[in-house]
């Protein structure tokens, strides 16, 4: 993460949730936030996707990712992962599946 391990001064920084991770070293990350109603002093969440670079191709869908602010490296593009706050949990069950499914299979014949 060459890119994103530059840390400087005036960086936003966001946490947000991937949705996406179908292309290569990029993740869709969905950010949620609170905002209060200017009429009617409601609090009401707001949502917004960013493109974030991902160099290693790390992160998959569901995990708790925090991006931060980087120069423009495509037209959509201008956020890179800093770190993976908390692995998905539905992945890392899927993974223990298909490892015991492996198992079961090669002692099988």
């Amino acid at each position: 993460m060459g890119i994103a391990m530059k840390e400087q001064k005036n960086k936003k920084m966001k946490v947000g949730v991937v949705v996406s991770s179908a292309m290569d070293k990029t993740v869709v990350v969905l950010v949620e936030r609170t905002v209060q109603h200017p009429v009617f002093k409601k609090y009401v969440r707001k949502k917004r996707k960013f493109m974030a670079h991902d160099e290693k191709n790390e992160c998959k869908q569901g995990d708790k990712v925090e991006i931060m602010e980087c120069r423009p490296l495509s037209k959509h593009k201008c956020w890179c992962v800093k770190n993976i706050l908390k692995k998905s949990e539905l992945m890392s069950e899927l993974s223990e599946e298909v490892l015991n499914v492996e198992v079961v299979a090669d002692n099988q014949g």
